[in-house]
């Protein structure tokens, strides 16, 4: 059997455990409160303006604010372009099966996360783009009712529209997010031309010019029995930032609760070379807000100054501030030589308070990992954020926007 027909296969029966589903529940709750925030930034309204749809708009929504969740292993933020290309197939046709709508989602996010999981390279192509189309694309075609032959053609023809490099990554641009929605977009298109009849290629996933080794160098056949158990393995995110900031941010909020009140003069961080690649950019006082998302130095003074990450101080004054660039220049980023391109742990970060009193923060894994998950109370505090941002009411379950009303 192909790689393909295992995952198209996998994508009709698939149904979530009770852990599965209620994992599933939670990050589908978490990327539609994040969605809600990321409509009401000025982007989204110009994205709307274009007219790419509600996939394209809801996948730049959720990702705008880099506050989506990932898979760390796989470095794919795999709720975000299945729930876009989910909830747009159940409003555009009336799905109100509030089950059959958190299945088909985690049947996307775990394809998307075992394309993650199977890469052995760097990023090159942005994995949350390309493994995203694929699972949008099983989401999709899971609600519509898919066969195992009408799905992989879906799958195939996700693959087949699968784009996005990390050149806007690197440069701090919009088109990152941008290409998360192309990828829901794609996936709704994809089910959607498959069930007209049309046709992928078999050799979509590991042909000689399939998602491997075309998008990543990799092979999804050892890793085949993890179906099922990846959407358990997802981390939702604390703040509105890149993924690989949160380890030093969660050693700074560790700091100032434990000792409050008093100043962090010196931050000396052992990090993977993902996390120096990903957000050890230097700071750029005109800096666009996409870039100082993925800035460390701004970031960890944002902390410092206000003991959280508000997305509304990403705006030129706060990257011109002198008094914040002093806070960020107190940051130092050491290569702590992790031979994995994909870890984003450990970390091991080195605090030292004013007077000379020094504190060391090991952190095996990073806030908001399953291996360390929010508390209940960080995760409301989140929630209510997010809303907030958004205009909604605290009391509003994102959740139910994910059907229509």
């Amino acid at each position: 059997m192909s790689a393909l027909e295992h995952l198209a296969g996998f994508a009709c029966r698939h149904a979530p455990g009770p852990a599965a589903l209620a994992a599933t529940e939670q990050l589908v709750r978490d990327t539609l409160a994040v969605r809600l925030a990321g409509l009401a930034t000025p982007a989204a309204a110009q994205v709307a303006r274009a007219g790419g749809g509600p996939a394209m708009l809801d996948g730049f929504a959720i990702h705008c604010l880099e506050w989506d969740a990932v898979h760390e292993e796989a470095v794919v933020h795999a709720m975000s372009a299945v729930t876009a290309a989910a909830r747009t197939v159940c409003h555009r046709d009336g799905v109100r099966d509030r089950a059959a709508a958190l299945a088909a989602i985690s049947a996307g996010v775990e394809i998307a996360c075992l394309l993650g999981v199977a890469a052995t390279s760097p990023l090159t192509f942005f994995r949350p783009a390309t493994a995203g189309a694929v699972g949008a694309a099983a989401a999709a075609g899971r609600l519509l009712g898919f066969g195992p032959e009408a799905m992989a053609h879906a799958l195939a023809l996700g693959v087949a529209q699968a784009c996005g490099t990390m050149q806007a990554h690197v440069e701090g641009r919009l088109t990152l997010p941008l290409q998360v929605g192309f990828a829901a977009r794609a996936g709704v298109l994809a089910a959607d031309l498959a069930a007209l009849g049309l046709e992928g290629p078999s050799g979509a996933i590991d042909g000689p010019f399939g998602y491997f080794p075309l998008f990543d160098t990799g092979d999804v056949a050892p890793h085949l029995a993890r179906l099922g158990s990846l959407v358990a393995e997802v981390s939702i995110k604390p703040w509105p930032s890149g993924r690989a900031s949160h380890g030093v941010l969660d050693a700074l909020q560790q700091v100032q609760q434990a000792h409050p009140g008093a100043e962090i003069i010196a931050i000396e961080a052992h990090v993977p070379p993902l996390v120096m690649r990903l957000v050890g950019r230097p700071w750029e006082p005109a800096m666009a807000p996409a870039r100082a998302r993925l800035c460390l130095p701004f970031l960890a003074a944002l902390m410092l100054s206000d003991g959280r990450i508000d997305p509304r101080a990403f705006a030129p004054a706060s990257f011109a501030d002198v008094r914040l660039r002093a806070l960020g220049a107190r940051l130092t980023l050491v290569d702590d030589g992790n031979p994995d391109p994909n870890a984003l742990a450990p970390q091991r970060v080195l605090v030292t308070l004013a007077g000379g009193g020094r504190v060391e923060i090991l952190l095996p894994a990073v806030l908001g990992s399953p291996a360390a998950p929010l508390s209940p109370d960080q995760a409301a505090a989140k929630l209510a954020f997010a809303c907030e941002l958004g205009g909604a009411p605290a009391s509003h379950d994102p959740l139910d926007d994910l059907l229509p009303g």
